[in-house]
């Protein structure tokens, strides 16, 4: 009877013993999926916009069904996204080269890892009765601009410069937004604006025109994804699982831009048209492609035109130091052909 009572205590001991491992193993383990989720979460990247979400962003804004995984920070300008990166807001700028170029004049540790779009889509459009139909004819007039921070203004001054005009040589307003209306109404001879913004300048009314498109005298990219420094060094194996899975939807964009267009619609603060969005998208399908893109695949930067931006942008007294873009530009990151 003694033995059997030894016996029964020792199995209930066993039995304890083996309950408290499986207790310990699930928590383990539990702790450990738990960790995994915190550092998935805590490794999700941070994409800080220039705008807030538009159509042309379709392919980023539709991120999870076309294979991104990123927090999206709306801003109001290139600069509002550089600052959200250099004050540790975000991880990746969606930013224009004046705005990089400006954050590097002042010393900032900047490194631009892909060409959202190689192709310059600022313009300068006077209506037909004007009879300007290069930079040069520009001098003595009334040229319209968002504003004396904006793309406009920036790519109208190196238009200028193009053809050895400056500033100096024209009437330059302030128009905000809406800066195709005072061209209608007589009150500039030219307005300085983008591709998009012709489209909808049309379906308001705008008459014949004449464009003269700055990527003609010099093709700055319009936008480049830009990172600091430090996220460039600590997370180059997120940033390159993002840099490919961009090319992917900017790819899927490119060859169905229908499905896109409808995406739009549920997505983009602009979106509510189809017809307007699908014009919008196939704009920026064609800047998001160039030589260079084709030959090594959509995102490839060319440092050289970046170097001419950022020795034209000093000649202009936009910015103050010589930048050598040899050591901000790098396409090691990008996913091979």
């Amino acid at each position: 009877m003694r033995r059997s009572m030894l016996v029964a205590v020792w199995l209930l001991s066993v039995v304890v013993f083996l309950a408290a491992c499986g207790a310990s193993g699930q928590k383990n383990e539990a702790s450990e999926t738990t960790d995994t989720a915190k550092k998935e979460k805590t490794e999700q990247l941070r994409v800080a916009l220039w705008s807030q979400p538009i159509t042309e962003q379709t392919n980023l804004l539709a991120e999870k069904e076309k294979g991104l995984d990123v927090t999206l920070i709306p801003g109001a300008g290139g600069g509002d996204a550089i600052k959200n990166i250099l004050s540790g807001q975000a991880d990746i700028a969606f930013t224009d080269p004046g705005s990089l170029l400006f954050a590097l004049d002042k010393g900032e540790k900047l490194k631009v890892i892909y060409n959202i779009y190689p192709q310059n889509v600022f313009n300068v459009v006077s209506l037909k009765e004007k009879q300007i139909t290069k930079p040069e004819d520009l001098k003595g007039k009334k040229i319209g601009v968002y504003s004396l921070s904006s793309g406009t203004w920036q790519n109208l001054l190196v238009l200028l410069h193009q053809a050895g005009l400056s500033e100096n040589d024209v009437t330059i307003v302030e128009t905000g937004l809406l800066n195709f209306a005072p061209l209608m109404q007589g009150q500039v001879d030219a307005t300085a604006a983008t591709d998009t913004g012709l489209v909808m300048a049309k379906e308001k009314g705008l008459g014949d025109v004449n464009v003269i498109e700055v990527k003609n005298y010099l093709n700055i990219p319009s936008d480049v994804f830009v990172v600091t420094e430090k996220t460039y060094n600590e997370k180059k194996e997120l940033l390159q699982k993002f840099l490919e899975a961009y090319r992917n939807s900017a790819q899927w964009m490119i060859d169905h831009p229908e499905e896109a267009a409808s995406l739009a619609v549920k997505y983009a603060i602009d979106g509510k048209d189809e017809k307007r969005n699908l014009q919008i998208i196939q704009l920026r399908n064609a800047s998001s492609v160039s030589p260079l893109t084709e030959e090594k695949g959509l995102g490839t930067l060319d440092g050289n035109v970046l170097q001419q931006a950022a020795d034209t942008y000093k000649q202009l007294g936009l910015i103050k130091n010589d930048i050598n873009m040899a050591e901000v530009v790098t396409n090691e990151l990008l996913p091979k052909q």
